[in-house]
């Protein structure tokens, strides 16, 4: 059952079990878990004791080795491996060969968003629903025994109501140290969570785990979270409650924090606070031990930082995302002069390749993966010829061009009767996946979500066409600028500066050249709008979704402009819509050919 935190605060405060910060949300000390561990205690010289933490990251609804977008087994190129199910089977290796007494098991957020499983659960039978089932994540995550889980970035995709339930379902806390009530800057939820280690012979070992989410909820999910919820910076946050953890007889300080280690941010200066600063917590902050990192799907399995006050090595690692890797630190302490202390910390990751499904996880959840595979494969229309992304990031792509068409459809009969119904409308899209595809002839729900991977929801915003040239700029710097007589390599001619494909955008309605020649800011040339030369002044409605609308990967004006218009229907179901509305997927429809590459002038394809 999900734990009843009142009747647990109740019983805590009259047993005295519980420590309550005052500030602090449901205080998960009170929720501090007692191991009867059999550490190892020497006859001589200073006793012992080993600790295994063990942490996930990045879930994004994973629980099968299974591609719904392909209805398939999944597979790479690198032999990888997904789901919960094969790192239940990891955990219970860990467990047998240090003692399950020993070991303490972390997610660093990111859980309920990412693939149609989650999808299903959240918007098709809802958990929010009366008498609504339980979410496949917390029933996996309850099943495998997860002692604590940090907040994620995509756990407020759906809103603050489903996150509240998922939360009740989980029988494990989930950790925001910085996710803030806004009105009283108090902790919203849970700041950290203490277990309580058994040692024989010896005191027992505390081990507290502050969890830490990512600032840019801020921008990301605003809808939701305006006015309610505000997210502060990691280090700040950080160096708060690490003091007082230690005031607490923490003997371990681990950190389980939804942000990279690189110190950088895809939102530029809309936020005072840093995105990827989980080193950054660690070089700053003293009196952390260990840090389970998120956010940035890479593959981490040990990085050692050097605190710079205290001079003591704080070691990271992140597990690569989806349930392909577990990440495993192990923790040595030595108990002299009263007390006990980190000797060391090493950490690894164990690839889930390596190993089978957990039979107690796919029995667990079969039923609702077969619900979900059967959704998924619902034949919605029929395609004239097959569509596809493989070369949508450097040429102008039909299926691209139909996410568009879709967008602009949508927002011209919500503005229809309004005073902005005379504007022009476009839109923007960007090439999610590679290997996205839709075949010639049946159509089906999985095809579309392949398409358009996330839930996005659809925003409309006033710009004028100088401001357009500017955030078409600002695209066309995804491209690395190529001389005119150099060799094109298309695997080499993208993700200029590390920018991800969602962060280049289509802008539909116009006719454009990106000369990659030209070094970045100067790329845009022959900017047309109905055959003619782009009046600057000219205002245009822009379909955007809400990652841009809100300023996700920081493309110039569109944060700040004007907002006449928005809905809460994910983009990816207004295509099934369109499609099953149309009944047969024609390129005729949607398809056009509004930009390309050149160099000097000259087309590169």
């Amino acid at each position: 059952m999900p734990l009843n935190r009142r009747k647990f605060l109740k019983k805590s405060a009259a047993t005295g079990a519980g420590v309550a910060l005052a500030g602090a949300v449901a205080a998960p000390a009170a929720q501090a878990a007692e191991a009867s561990g059999s550490g190892v205690a020497a006859a001589r010289g200073p006793k012992r004791y080993s600790l295994t933490v063990m942490g996930t990251t990045d879930l994004h609804g994973h629980v099968f080795n299974w591609d719904y977008f392909k209805n398939a087994e999944y597979s790479d190129k690198a032999g990888n491996a997904q789901g919960l199910a094969r790192i239940s089977t990891l955990v219970e290796q860990v467990r047998a060969e240090k003692g399950r007494c020993n070991t303490l098991l972390l997610d660093a957020g990111d859980t309920i968003q990412g693939t149609p499983l989650t999808y299903y659960y959240a918007k098709v039978d809802p958990i929010t629903a009366k008498g609504g089932p339980v979410h496949p994540m917390a029933q996996a995550m309850n099943a495998i025994g997860f002692d604590a889980a940090a907040l994620g970035n995509h756990e407020f995709n759906y809103g603050i109501e489903t996150l509240r339930k998922f939360e009740s379902q989980c029988r494990f806390p989930l950790l925001g140290a910085n996710a803030l009530d806004a009105k009283t800057l108090k902790p919203a939820f849970p700041p950290y969570f203490i277990k309580t280690f058994r040692v024989k012979g010896a005191p027992p070992v505390k081990v507290a785990v502050l969890g830490l989410t990512n600032p840019g909820i801020a921008i990301w999910d605003k809808a939701y979270v305006q006015g309610k919820l505000t997210f502060p910076g990691l280090e700040e946050q950080a160096a708060k409650w690490v003091p007082k953890l230690r005031s607490m007889g923490a003997d371990v300080v681990v950190v389980s924090a939804h942000s990279g280690s690189s110190g950088t941010s895809s939102y530029g200066d809309q936020l005072p606070y840093v995105e990827n600063s989980a080193a950054l917590v660690a070089q700053k902050v003293p009196g952390i031990d260990a840090i389970l990192v998120g956010h940035a799907h890479v593959e981490i399995p040990e990085l050692k930082v050097t605190n710079e006050k205290s001079g003591k090595t704080v070691v990271l690692s992140e597990p690569l995302a989806y349930a392909e890797r577990l990440s495993v630190f192990d923790v040595e302490l030595t108990f002299a002069k009263g007390r006990w202390s980190v000797e060391s910390v090493a950490s690894k990751v164990l690839n889930s390749n390596a190993v089978a499904d957990d039979p107690k996880i796919t029995k667990l959840l079969a039923d609702e993966h077969a619900i979900v595979v059967k959704y998924v494969n619902q034949v919605v229309g029929s395609a004239t010829e097959t569509l596809t992304t493989v070369d949508a990031r450097y040429k102008d792509a039909p299926i691209i061009d139909l996410i568009t068409k879709v967008q602009e459809d949508v927002v011209k009969a919500a503005l229809a009767g309004t005073e902005y119904a005379s504007l022009p409308v476009i839109a923007q899209a960007s090439p999610f996946s590679r290997t996205s595809q839709i075949p010639a002839g049946d159509v089906t729900i999985r095809d579309l979500s392949g398409l358009y991977v996330y839930d996005n929801t659809l925003v409309a915003k006033v710009l004028t066409g100088a401001q357009v040239r500017a955030y078409l700029e600002y695209s066309a710097e995804y491209f690395v600028q190529t001389a005119a007589d150099a060799v094109v390599d298309v695997e080499k001619l993208t993700n200029a500066g590390g920018r991800p494909d969602y962060n280049y955008d289509y802008v539909s309605g116009f006719q454009y050249d990106i000369d990659i020649a030209q070094a970045a800011g100067a790329r845009i040339k022959n900017l047309s709008y109905n055959g003619a030369a782009l009046d600057d002044a000219q205002q245009f409605v822009l379909a955007v979704n809400n990652y841009r609308a809100n300023g996700g990967g920081a493309f110039p004006h569109v944060a700040s402009a004007k907002e006449v218009w928005s809905e809460s229907t994910e983009i990816r179901t207004r295509i099934a819509e369109w499609v099953t509305a149309k009944g047969t997927l024609d390129p005729k429809d949607f398809a056009s050919v509004d930009w390309k590459l050149t160099r000097n002038g000259t087309p590169v394809f």
